[in-house]
């Protein structure tokens, strides 16, 4: 089988290219820049820009599934390239924001797409990426092992990565995925803080905690920059998920609803048959990468 990995770059869609390669597929992962190195020995690794659909011709023909990262603007055009290119099945990378109704114009529109084919399609739904508190709260630990949080109690059940791939791989590469939208958490609910604790317990090190307004973790975000500063307004309350100007005061409505009472999230488990993996496991998983 023939698959080709847009994103392959990411923490997902690097661990999708590494299973796929292991099961013995014929692997293609598109990058903006092909670099020596950039995917293992085996894999065709195809330049191309899913914001440039023209760009992606080579990368697409003869491909079986392609595993789509979501670009809203040309999921269309792409969809029909794939489809014109001979591919029976698409998997989307997508949100769980779509699942709970927030999300109408990022991941919402390449899911409508890719059903509008014709072709058997899945959606991966992930919620809060636990790769996201490497972004965020890496370069603080590395620097000072400490963590500047506005809002420590605040909470969610961030998911591995490898949990996402795990799914995404099924998906790609068994019957019985077809049609069907799997919204992915981790296994606990856990505050800022009681994360923060984990991934000391993980590095063998004390981390600080500090709690700051939203107003100073925003402009910490911005001048930390990347994944950080292009999504400070977010993640802090100053904007909501359309992108409207929202309130940051840390006594928001989402706040003070009790988590609690959502019960267990759906997982990956329900797709692969293995318990999820823990953010405790997550941490341990990465904490090299907070101790450099």
């Amino acid at each position: 089988m023939t698959i080709l990995v847009t994103g392959a770059a990411g923490n997902v869609g690097r661990n999708v290219v590494l299973q796929l390669v292991e099961r013995g597929h014929d692997v293609r992962a598109l990058t903006r820049r092909a670099r020596p190195g950039a995917a293992p020995e085996g894999v065709r690794v195809q330049e191309g820009d899913l914001t440039r659909p023209e760009t992606l011709k080579d990368a697409l023909e003869g491909v079986d599934a392609p595993f789509l990262f979501p670009v809203a603007a040309t999921a269309e055009e792409v969809v029909g390239m794939a489809k014109s290119a001979g591919a029976r099945r698409i998997v989307v990378l997508s949100s769980g924001a779509v699942t709970a109704g927030y999300d109408t114009d990022f991941h919402l529109p390449v899911e409508r797409a890719v059903e509008a084919s014709g072709l058997e399609w899945t959606h991966v739904r992930p919620g809060e990426f636990a790769m996201n508190k490497l972004a965020l709260w890496g370069p603080p630990i590395r620097a000072e092992r400490v963590v500047r949080e506005p809002a420590p109690d605040a909470g969610w059940f961030p998911v591995h990565e490898q949990d996402i791939a795990d799914v995404a791989v099924l998906a790609l590469t068994e019957e019985g995925h077809a049609g069907q939208a799997y919204t992915l958490n981790g296994p606990e609910l856990l505050t800022h803080r009681r994360q923060v604790e984990l991934i000391a317990e993980a590095m063998g090190e004390e981390i600080r905690l500090e709690v700051v307004t939203p107003q100073k973790a925003r402009e910490i975000y911005l001048a930390q920059g990347g994944f950080a500063a292009e999504n400070a307004d977010f993640l802090l309350g100053f904007e909501d998920y359309a992108g409207d100007e929202s309130d940051p005061s840390p006594e928001t409505e989402a706040e003070a609803f009790d988590l609690s009472s959502l019960g267990p999230m759906p997982t990956a488990e329900a797709v692969t048959g293995r318990p999820a993996r823990t953010f405790a496991q997550w941490a341990r998983d990465h904490a090299d990468e907070f101790r450099a």
